[in-house]
């Protein structure tokens, strides 16, 4: 593809097509995130601020 950082995808939609969300993030799965990749819990917070459950204050 031209340029290299062109995107490209196939899209499907049928009128009977449901979607989702996913839901908020609990301190004990940011926690468990942090410390499976080595991170410091305020660094995966600040990231990951939009989506919790909690206030991380």
């Amino acid at each position: 593809m031209t340029p290299a950082a062109s995107v490209s995808g196939l899209i499907f939609a049928h009128p009977s097509s449901r979607y989702f969300t996913v839901g908020r993030l609990g301190r004990d799965q940011v926690e468990d995130y942090a410390l499976r990749r080595g991170l410091d819990l305020a660094e995966v917070e600040r990231w990951l601020r939009p989506n919790l459950a909690y206030d991380p204050e």
